[in-house]
């Protein structure tokens, strides 16, 4: 996202356009706030007709646990992997065939795990090229390496005139935004050239003494900069010039900032990525700087360019750049407050996980979706500080269980487990944080699935429930024994096991994840008993309650199911007006695998009216999807039984290699127009 225009570097851009065409991973070093992010998004920007899929982006930043690097490409290529498998092999099938430029921004700190990654998927995919900015070299085989310099000073090309110099259209590009009145002309050339001259043509540094026209003049600003450098002069005598200028430009500008400014620059480096204003005023407010002022001391900040402000439909919200961050982190450390503001950023986060979990059976489910995925930056912050701090981690239970709808239903099931594994074996004394992790850890095993480990972590979470006397954990724990038991083809232990569940839960209990779950999954067993109208029944009682509730996600599985009642007593119509509406709910939605659970109903379907290439080709597309992200048919044996009838009717009607042709069709698409040819909306080529 470019927040400001882009001046100069046309050498640049064209020697980057060129490399990008010879070598498959093209690395953009150079110091901090050099422009290595802007240079690699512009390019990005003008080669983006060439790849035939996209660019895509995705910011390394902030991400502390090498190990979290794939999950964070996975996220920003909108892949919802709920597989158990690695995630570097989901990602390398998904970019196998795709023509794709990737950005990874920011890679300095994770250099060995990027470069591994890079290799790994350079391999797997033959039309993929990656663009990494870092501030040293990945050292990755056929890496090529592209240093950005500063940009040109006046002096430099003694045949050029300043006014053309692009240091100098820089400062007058952003002088122009903020002093409308200001004109780089023959009365502040002079001043300009030798300003651009004192900060090496380093655009960050140029763009912070920009901000001072508000209120000095550029002589000014050039005399107050020549004082604080001569302060500086002798200090971090190791450092490169360049850096020297760099820290001296933003320690210039973090001293002219109000000793509230100064005080929140530093608290808000706590923060990943973006926030909004409440989570600012939560975490930062305090000593000195109370919470009524933030607002203000946030305006202050964004005039002087030391935060980006922007609107999303969810409101406005402010970014540090990773620079400043930086910076605002080590005068958090000398304030000796660092520890405490990560407390506070985790019991934010932790707040409003929990927030949503309350509100996430009702009408504003689809908000609650959009905003965890919002906050996934800081989510994950929020969650390696619970996983890093000694006595910590019976909190960092409470967080990852409270975001069980996170996992499930906004496209992060594998990124969940690994989560929820790693702090159980942290916290292995039995609690009722442990237990509610346990079942929210079985719940996922399931829809990845894997039977036998969901199976043995709603057992240790009914021992341990016992233990604690945690009788709601129970029953939740026999409600996922329930939904394993189903999965295995065990009916009977299955309707046992979820019929205890719903009785427990209908006294107005928690709806999701125990009632509502619980109800469609008692549904789909009577279904598989052929008891037809008591699955209807409990169908209709379940989208009445989603109805009145304003609940979409559970509503979208009960349409779902009712398809498969309709279709089970010959009403076809019926049953693909239910299909399509389930569908169309979880557009609303990242969950892959009730997409193409349903859009295999939907293959049965096409087949029952006759359209065996239109079946055939939702086929080749569901079952692509199932494979990147989990088990085909999670292995069970009702689920199976469905696709193999589709399969084995499209065959017989449209003969081997006509079926396969469709298949493959299918198959290559993504999921979203898949759903789009599956909802009859439009055709695949």
């Amino acid at each position: 996202m470019e927040l400001t225009s882009f001046v100069g570097r046309t050498r640049l851009l064209a020697s980057l356009r060129q490399r990008l065409q010879e070598s498959r991973l093209v690395t953009v070093t150079g110091i901090g706030g050099v422009g290595k992010s802007r240079t690699a998004l512009r390019i990005a920007h003008q080669v983006r007709s060439q790849f035939r899929d996209g660019v895509w982006y995705a910011d390394l930043a902030r991400l502390q646990d090498p190990g979290m690097v794939h999950h964070t490409i996975t996220a920003a290529l909108g892949i919802a992997d709920q597989s158990p498998r690695r995630g570097s092999d989901t990602l390398a099938e998904w970019l196998a065939d795709r023509e794709i430029l990737l950005l990874l921004d920011t890679c300095e700190h994770l250099v060995d795990a990027v470069a591994e990654l890079t290799q790994e998927l350079l391999s797997a995919s033959p039309k993929l090229r990656i663009i990494a900015t870092s501030r040293r070299s990945l050292n990755a085989q056929g890496e090529y390496t592209v240093a950005v310099p500063p940009l040109t000073v006046p002096g430099d090309d003694p045949m050029e005139s300043p006014y053309t110099n692009e240091a100098v259209e820089l400062f007058s590009a952003r002088a122009s935004a903020v002093a409308p009145d200001f004109a780089v002309d023959e009365d502040t050339i002079t001043a300009v050239a030798e300003l651009c001259r004192r900060l090496d043509g380093i655009p960050l540094a140029i763009e912070l003494a920009a901000v001072r026209l508000r209120t000095l003049s550029v002589q000014q600003i050039l005399a107050l900069l020549a004082d604080r450098f001569s302060l500086l002069a002798g200090a971090s005598r190791t450092a490169l010039p360049r850096h020297q200028t760099l820290r001296a430009a933003i320690g210039w500008s973090h001293e002219l900032c109000e000793p509230a400014e100064r005080l929140l620059w530093a608290r808000l480096s706590v923060f990943a990525g973006d926030f909004e204003l409440d989570a600012a005023r939560y975490v930062c407010a305090g000593n000195s700087l109370p919470s009524e002022r933030i607002l203000d001391v946030i305006t202050g900040l964004v005039d002087k360019s030391v935060l980006f402000s922007f609107s999303t439909p969810a409101g406005q919200r402010y970014r540090l750049i990773d620079t400043l961050g930086q910076y605002g982190g080590e005068w958090l450390d000398k304030l000796g407050e660092t520890e405490a503001l990560r407390r506070r950023h985790r019991d934010y986060y932790l707040q409003l996980a929990q927030r949503g979990e309350h509100a996430w059976s009702g009408p504003r489910q689809v908000h609650w979706y959009v905003r965890m995925r919002q906050e996934h930056d800081n989510i994950r912050v929020a969650l390696d500080y619970c996983l890093s701090q000694p006595g910590e981690s019976r909190i960092g239970l409470d967080l990852l269980s409270s975001l069980w709808y996170m996992w499930m239903a906004c496209g992060f099931a594998r990124e969940g487990r690994l989560y929820l594994e790693r702090a159980l074996q942290v916290s292995v004394q039995a609690s009722k944080e442990r237990c509610k992790a346990l079942w929210v850890l079985s719940y996922i095993r399931s829809a990845q699935g894997d039977i036998t480990g969901a199976i043995s972590a709603a057992e240790q979470c009914s021992t341990d429930a016992i233990q604690v006397g945690d009788s709601g954990a129970v029953i939740l724990a026999t409600k996922m024994l329930g939904t394993a038991a189903f999965l295995q083809g065990d009916l009977k232990k299955a309707m046992a096991l979820l019929g205890v569940a719903i009785e427990f839960h209908r006294g107005g209990r928690e709806l999701n994840p125990g009632l509502l779950p619980a109800i469609v999954e008692l549904s789909l067993v009577l279904t598989a008993q052929e008891e037809h109208f008591e699955a209807e029944t409990l169908l209709q009682d379940c989208l009445r309650i989603c109805q009145d509730r304003g609940e979409l996600w559970l509503r979208s599985y009960a349409s779902y199911a009712m398809s498969l009642t309709h279709r089970a007593t010959g009403r076809i119509p019926e049953a693909v007006d239910s299909a399509r509406l389930a569908l169309r709910l979880k557009r609303s939605f990242h969950d892959v695998l009730g997409t193409v659970m349903t859009m295999e109903t939907l293959a049965n379907l096409a087949v029952d009216q006759g359209d065996a290439d239109h079946a055939a080709q939702i086929l080749g597309a569901a079952q692509a999807n199932w494979e990147l992200f989990g088990l085909p048919q999670f292995g069970s044996p009702f689920f199976t039984a469905e696709h193999e009838q589709a399969v084995k009717e499209c065959q017989r009607i449209l003969g081997d290699d006509p079926y396969q042709t469709a298949f493959e069709t299918g198959a290559r698409r993504n999921l979203e127009d898949a759903i789009s040819y599956a909802l009859g909306e439009q055709d695949f080529d």
